[in-house]
């Protein structure tokens, strides 16, 4: 958890594309999601845009709200990221972290490259890589609590929950979804056999990882992303405002008593205290 703000980033693939995933779950949705960070890291280190190492939690997604195969990936992106050299933050403008076109664009040739590399064999419809795809990228917010709205959000969702099933019977279930197109609420039924079709083509494979880390946040990273930690945290202004009230006001008898305290030395850089 950075002291950062954050950017939400979506990836959604063309809808031709959807069956080729589901075919080919375990190296397609992992190219996917590989394809998706590599893209968002390789614009924000560009200086026109961060010009610096970003942290990239990605969660994938296979469902719409009416449990039909839609696969689109959740990425929690840092707004900013460290140089190079590992000594200087460079923090995103406020509402702006990457272009959306160039995203889409830049995700749709990673994933062809990535896709060739793992599945060589595979036949993909043309129209997919001439079809532009869908990318969303928002302000999410700032701080430990950014980072855990988005983990309670999206992290342990699944397709549909308990709460949206009103209606179960021998013949069929009914639940409430949300319309795309309004924001209304609606009302899907379906018979045992198709809703159990729809809910189990989101059972991923055995031992597949819908969560995972990349850039700063790669668990090979974990010593940078600790360092950018104590960095961000010592560039932070102090707190201002009244004491609380519970606070006793300091003595200065005492205060004139006390022996002075030299701070200590930086044992990094031996300069600063």
């Amino acid at each position: 958890m950075l002291p950062v703000p954050y950017f939400h980033i979506t990836v959604t693939v063309p809808a031709e594309l959807r069956a080729v995933l589901r075919a080919h779950q375990h190296d397609g949705y992992a190219v996917l999601m590989q394809a998706t960070a590599g893209a968002i890291i390789e614009l924000a280190s560009d200086p026109r845009f961060v010009g610096g190492a970003v942290a990239v939690l990605a969660v994938l997604h296979t469902w719409d709200q009416q449990l039909n195969l839609h696969p689109h990936v959740h990425c929690l992106v840092s707004g900013g990221g460290i140089s190079e050299d590992g000594t200087t933050w460079h923090p995103a403008r406020r509402t702006f972290l990457l272009p959306i076109k160039a995203l889409a664009r830049k995700v749709r040739g990673k994933f062809r490259a990535l896709l060739q590399q793992r599945c060589p064999e595979l036949i993909v419809p043309d129209v997919v890589w001439h079809r532009d795809w869908i990318a969303h990228v928002t302000a999410w917010g700032r701080g430990e609590q950014a980072v855990l709205d988005y983990l309670a959000r999206y992290v342990f969702r699944i397709a549909i929950t308990n709460a949206r099933i009103v209606g179960l019977d021998d013949a069929g279930v009914t639940f409430s979804y949300r319309d795309r197109k309004n924001g209304r609420r609606r009302i899907c039924r379906l018979s045992g056999e198709e809703f159990m079709r729809r809910f189990l083509q989101h059972v991923l494979p055995r031992g597949f990882h819908k969560v995972r880390y990349f850039g700063l946040w790669h668990p090979a990273h974990r010593q940078d992303a600790a360092r950018v930690r104590q960095m961000l945290q010592l560039q932070a202004p102090p707190p201002t405002g009244p004491l609380p009230e519970t606070a006793v006001p300091p003595d200065p008898t005492e205060a004139a008593v006390a022996p002075a305290i030299e701070p200590r030395i930086c044992p990094h850089c031996h300069q600063g205290s």
